[in-house]
């Protein structure tokens, strides 16, 4: 067996990879590419035909996109180097596991992800942000944390169990609250805190934090906005 990982390693779509071959207890090799690589005619023609990350590699297999990714590793490798389960072999408990990875695609993601590039990628590219996108995407947020506060009443994950349900939101979750203002939208919330004080503590996810030297990255994200 060996896997290997396309990608940027602060992206958060990577760190997603990473903590979940990290729960599965498999061991991985890591390419770093650059922008100007995963535009070039072999990447495209070999590891994502849209020149993004993360892609990976199984012994001669090549599949891209996150959550596909997670879930081919899922299936094929869940049980046999760890006791984390993911996503369950229980026919309905699975289905409330993709219920809740659909939620987190549509209602989560979706507008965190187009705040956090308003906040971060282009006040780093120096410019200013569009504040009509930052507080519309800002208010879906809202809106989404409001349901996720009922949801979490008296659970430590959305499905009651542990699944990549929950590991889905953690890295850019993560970016929100240690590289912007907004950390309020989540820690004012005490479910939703609760709940990503149980993700944050996990073994796995702290290993990902060390090895990829998250701390640094937060604190170079921070000097640099600040410089805006």
């Amino acid at each position: 067996m060996a896997i290997t990982v396309f990608g940027r390693s602060v992206s958060a779509f990577n760190l997603i990879l990473f903590y979940v071959l990290k729960e599965l207890g498999l061991s991985y090799e890591f390419v770093q590419t650059t922008p100007e690589e995963v535009n070039s005619p072999d990447y495209l023609a070999t590891k994502h035909p849209f020149g993004r990350t993360p892609s990976l590699n199984d012994d001669g297999f090549q599949i891209y996109e996150t959550r596909a990714i997670a879930r081919y590793l899922i299936n094929k490798y869940q049980g046999t180097k760890s006791s984390t389960v993911l996503i369950p072999s229980d026919v309905q408990k699975a289905a409330l596991v993709e219920q809740f990875i659909s939620v987190e695609t549509s209602y989560y993601t979706q507008p965190l992800y187009k705040m956090l590039t308003q906040l971060i990628l282009v006040k780093k590219q120096g410019n200013e942000p569009d504040l009509k996108i930052v507080n519309e995407t800002r208010e879906e947020i809202v809106k989404t944390l409001d349901v996720y506060e009922k949801l979490l009443e008296g659970k430590d994950y959305l499905t009651g169990e542990f699944s990549l349900a929950d590991l889905l939101h953690v890295p850019l979750t993560f970016y929100a609250i240690n590289s912007t203002d907004e950390g309020d939208l989540w820690n004012k919330r005490p479910n939703v805190s609760r709940w990503l004080k149980n993700l944050n503590e996990r073994e796995c996810w702290k290993n990902v934090f060390t090895e990829y030297k998250l701390s640094e990255y937060i604190q170079y994200n921070i000097s640099i906005l600040k410089k805006k």
